[in-house]
C-alpha cells in the first residue's frame, strides 16, 4: 500500500514538475520536444479563413501534422491589429482585437490545438515596422502618431510596395514593438516569435525624417544624411541602427525565458540589406538570433538555387544550423510544382540543411502529393 502511495506521489511530483515548466517556460516545453529539424509553414490571415473559426483551426492543425509540418509560425500583428487580445494596441489605440475575432482569442485556439499533437508555435509579427497597406496616410496608427511617420529624401511618407512604414528608428516605435512582442512572450505559451522584412527593417529610401537626420548629425560633426539613399556608408549606419534595436529586443525575450527562439524571415541578402537594411549575417555572426529564413522565393530553379546557394554562403562558419530557407509554396494563383518542391528539399539536404518553412498554409492542401512524404525522411 505504502509502495503504491509512494508511486502516486511521484507521478503527482512530476505532473506539477511539468505544469510549472509549462507555466515558466511558456511554449519552451514543446520546443524542447520538437527538436527535430523545423519543418514549418506560416499561418495567415490573409487569403485564408483557418483563423476564422475554432474548428477551422483544428483542421489546419491536423493536416499539418499529416503532412509532417512540426512548427506553426502564425500572424499576430497585422495591419494595425493583433491576432489576440492586446492591452498594448488597448492602450495606444484603444482597440484590444482585430474586429473579425472579437469574442475570441485565435492565437491561444492555436497554440491549444497544435499543442494537443506536438506542433511548435512560434508568434509571428508580420508587419513590424509597417504601418498600414495602401491607406494612403498611414491608417489608425500614424493618424493617432503621426510623428511615428518615416519620411523619404522630399519629406514624404515613406512608401514602397503599397506599404506604409514607421519609422523603425524613433524611439517611441521601437518601445511600442518591444511591447508588443514582450506581451506574447510574457503571456502565451509560444516557443517563439519571429520578425521577418518588415521587423527590423526599413525601406532604404527612409530616414530622412527629422529625429533620424538629428541623430545622424550628432554623430556626424553636424553633417546631413546623403541624398543618395544607396550611400553605403549611410546604408550600413541606418543598417546598424536596426541590429542595435534587434540585439535589444533579443536580450529582453531572452532575460524573460531564455530558451524561447527569437527567429527572423529577412529578405534575401544582401538585397535584404541595401533595400531594407537588414544585416542579417551579422545577426548570425554577433550571436543575438536563434534562426534566420530568408525568403528565397524564386520561381524557376536555376534562381532558387543560386539564391540559396548565395545565402548559405553568408552564413558564417560553424553556424549552419541557424539556417532554415523560407519557401514559395502558393501565393495568388502560383503553386509550386510538386518536382520543383522535391528539388528543393533535396539541395537543401544535399547541402547540410534540414528543414525549411513554407509559405503559406493554404498550399498544403493543394499540393497533396508533396506532402503525403514530406517529413518522413
Amino acid at each position: 500500500m505504502f509502495k503504491e502511495f509512494g508511486i502516486v506521489l511521484c507521478k503527482l511530483k512530476m505532473a506539477l514538475v511539468f505544469l510549472l515548466l509549462m507555466v515558466i517556460g511558456g511554449g519552451e516545453a514543446v520546443a524542447k520536444r520538437n527538436n527535430s529539424p523545423i519543418r514549418g509553414v506560416w499561418l495567415t490571415n490573409v487569403a485564408s479563413d483557418v483563423l476564422h473559426s475554432r474548428d477551422n483551426i483544428r483542421k489546419a492543425v491536423a493536416r499539418c501534422q499529416a503532412n509532417g509540418i512540426n512548427t506553426l509560425f502564425m500572424v499576430t500583428w497585422n495591419k494595425g491589429y493583433t491576432q489576440y487580445p492586446s492591452e498594448v494596441t488597448m492602450q495606444y489605440f484603444g482597440e484590444h482585437i482585430d474586429p473579425k475575432y472579437k469574442g475570441r482569442d485565435p492565437l491561444q485556439e492555436v497554440i491549444e490545438e497544435a499543442e494537443a499533437v506536438g506542433i511548435a508555435v512560434h508568434a509571428w509579427f508580420e508587419y513590424g515596422f509597417a504601418a498600414s497597406y495602401h491607406q494612403g496616410e498611414g491608417g489608425k496608427i500614424l493618424e493617432k502618431f503621426p510623428h511615428w511617420a518615416a519620411r523619404d529624401y522630399e519629406g514624404n511618407l515613406l512608401d514602397k510596395n503599397g506599404f506604409q512604414w514607421l519609422n523603425a528608428f524613433h524611439p517611441e516605435v521601437q518601445d511600442f514593438m518591444i511591447q508588443l512582442v514582450m506581451e506574447v512572450v510574457s503571456n502565451y505559451g509560444v516557443a517563439g516569435v519571429q520578425g521577418d522584412d518588415r521587423l527590423p527593417a526599413l525601406p532604404s529610401t527612409g530616414g530622412y525624417d527629422d529625429y533620424t537626420v538629428s541623430v545622424y548629425q550628432k554623430e556626424h560633426r553636424g553633417n546631413t544624411p546623403p541624398s543618395d539613399h544607396l550611400d553605403e556608408e549611410w546604408v550600413q549606419w541606418r543598417a546598424d541602427k536596426l541590429s542595435d534595436f534587434w540585439k535589444k529586443l533579443y536580450g529582453k525575450v531572452k532575460h524573460k525565458k531564455p530558451r524561447m527562439t527569437v527567429s527572423s524571415s529577412p529578405s534575401v541578402y544582401p538585397w535584404s540589406k541595401e533595400e531594407y537594411l537588414q544585416d542579417w549575417p551579422k545577426w548570425i555572426k554577433e550571436g543575438y538570433v536563434d534562426l534566420v529564413i530568408p525568403q528565397v522565393y524564386r520561381y524557376e530553379e536555376d534562381a532558387y538555387i543560386a539564391t540559396f546557394l548565395e545565402n548559405l554562403n553568408w552564413v558564417p562558419e560553424g553556424k549552419k544550423h541557424l539556417f532554415v530557407p523560407g519557401v514559395l509554396l502558393k501565393v495568388g494563383d502560383y503553386l509550386a510544382p510538386k518536382e520543383f518542391l522535391e528539388t528543393k528539399v533535396a539541395l537543401h539536404r544535399e547541402n547540410g540543411v534540414f528543414g525549411e518553412v513554407f509559405f503559406f498554409y493554404e498550399g498544403l492542401p493543394l499540393q497533396e502529393g508533396f506532402f503525403e512524404s514530406y517529413g518522413k525522411d
